[in-house]
């Protein structure tokens, strides 16, 4: 797992750790020291942390004007446990919502399994953006069906073109185009 870095195409265009209105502002890393983990599993050294044991993300691109952010996730969603929910709500969503973001796109492809607890931190995230949005892409099928069966598909969108979407041969601003247009063709 060291050697899955966050997606690092896009650092021309934005740097979450250069951006004043970052959760992750000022963040600096580390090259050679390997200071994360996932239980004895060691992470490549730009992936962020939140406070969880098992989950960490990365801020790929905000656009404030556009009221959109796309982050790239990996590791072991645990809201059981850990309440990974509570503390990505907390510490790195409110902060994004705070600026003005409400429509967030979840790059899930690293996420390994998923472990539900209750919806209320899904739920009070889907109200606080009400004219926004929430959509996982590139999530595994059996975490999908994890989130399903804890019914937070309610909250977090998935399906059809999202769960199999070459999202890196592209700019931020056509990858969030290319799902809301997705998401709006479900609402009519």
């Amino acid at each position: 797992m060291h050697e899955i870095e966050p997606f690092y195409r896009w650092r021309d265009d934005y740097i979450a750790a250069e951006d004043e209105q970052s959760p992750f502002f000022g963040t600096e890393y580390s090259e050679f020291e390997f200071d994360k983990q996932i239980y004895n599993f060691l992470l490549h050294p730009q992936w962020d942390t939140f406070g969880s044991n098992t989950l960490y993300l990365k801020v790929l691109y905000a656009d404030y004007e556009h009221q959109y952010a796309i982050i790239e996730m990996i590791g072991e969603w645990n809201d059981a446990i850990n309440n990974d929910i509570m503390l990505l709500k907390r510490e790195v969503i409110e902060l994004m919502v705070n600026q003005g973001i409400n429509k967030f796109i979840l790059i899930g492809e690293n996420i390994l399994n998923f472990h539900s607890s209750d919806d209320c931190y899904y739920e009070e995230w889907f109200q606080e953006i009400e004219d926004g949005w929430i959509a996982g892409i590139n999530f595994r099928p059996h975490v999908i069906n994890e989130f399903k069966n804890a019914n937070i598909d309610y909250y977090i969108n998935f399906g059809g073109s999202l769960d199999d979407f070459h999202w890196r041969n592209h700019k931020p601003i056509q990858v969030f185009r290319a799902v809301e247009e997705q998401l709006t063709k479900r609402l009519y």
